[in-house]
């Protein structure tokens, strides 16, 4: 049984990895893509997205949908410094890459109208998609089954300041808003979940490498500018959030322990804008969300390196 699905995404890095994992999984059933303002330029996501599916052989079978190019309400910040162009490098023709004409929130709404409480959406950049559609169609919340949410830190440190986590960061009035929506939310944290659970340390890297397959040099070029950020900020390997949402989607075997919470995000302090507030059952809150605390790290790096070892052809260039 497949699990219908649509990854919402701003695609570097590992968000490329999520991608593959959507689109090479036998339990995935991958509906579209729609892009987010995040990472890096609108255009290179776009161009990133397209190689991604190139490298996986799966250029034309799933649609590529653009969406907001900017937050909210704020000015979109990038985490260039941190990705690069997110390919590294990497590039190809895009002569006949065309995105489909369909705006993402458009597609969202319709996909989730299409099939009411089967489609699930893998959000592994800012919210402002999602809360955009909330907006549009009110009947959207209760349509989507379930969104799987990578952004906030559960009680922890940032990544793009001490107290917020980009994804929440770059749109924190959209991440407000898509809590407080009512939709059936998992989160999957930035801290410590992702520091302690989902890097690939030089061990994990190693294996890849040695497979030599196309889709692991594939692995091995997208996240080698990350790493090497990475590792300038004591994080001895590259982190991969966005797979990891994918993965425990798909395979909720891996998560070994969660919790109900009470999630909100800040929009207005100077210096918590965009920081997750979760409340894990204490302070009267109802909770709107279920956060996970622990997955099987050596399980999800085997679903990785299994995914990139079994697909065998690529035509996607790094020059």
């Amino acid at each position: 049984m497949t699990i219908p699905m649509v990854i919402d995404t701003d695609t570097a890095q590992d968000d490329c990895i999520a991608l593959l994992v959507g689109l090479l999984d036998p339990r995935a059933d991958l509906r579209a893509i729609t892009m987010v303002a995040g990472n890096v330029g609108f255009d290179q996501q776009i161009r990133n997205a397209f190689l991604t599916l190139n490298a996986a052989g799966h250029l034309g079978s799933v649609p590529v949908h653009l969406g907001c190019r900017r937050p909210l309400v704020r000015p979109w910040e990038s985490a260039e410094n941190v990705h690069g162009d997110g390919v590294g490098g990497m590039t190809m023709d895009m002569t006949g890459c065309d995105p489909d004409p369909e705006h993402a929130v458009d597609a969202l709404i319709r996909l989730a109208a299409e099939s009411p409480g089967e489609l699930t959406i893998v959000c592994i950049g800012p919210l402002t998609n999602i809360a955009t559609a909330t907006i549009k169609d009110p009947s959207f919340v209760d349509n989507v089954k379930g969104l799987y949410v990578m952004g906030g830190s559960n009680n922890a440190r940032g990544n793009i300041t001490a107290a917020a986590e980009f994804n929440f960061y770059v749109d924190p009035e959209a991440a407000k808003a898509v809590f407080a929506a009512g939709f059936d939310i998992t989160v999957i944290p930035w801290a410590p979940l992702t520091l302690e659970r989902a890097v690939f340390g030089p061990s994990q890297l190693a294996e890849i490498e040695a497979l030599d397959t196309p889709l692991s040099r594939f692995f091995t070029r997208v996240c080698a500018t990350t790493l090497e950020f990475d590792r300038s900020v004591g994080i001895n390997g590259t982190t991969h959030p966005d797979s990891l949402t994918a993965a425990v989607l798909l395979h909720p075997e891996l998560i070994t322990r969660a919790g109900h919470y009470h999630v909100d995000v800040e929009t207005q302090g100077d210096l918590t804008r965009g920081y997750a507030a979760m409340s894990w059952g204490i302070h009267g809150l109802e909770p709107n969300a279920t956060v996970v605390e622990d997955v099987d790290a050596e399980g999800f790096h085997r679903h990785i390196k299994t995914l990139l070892e079994q697909f065998r052809s690529s035509s996607a260039s790094t020059d």
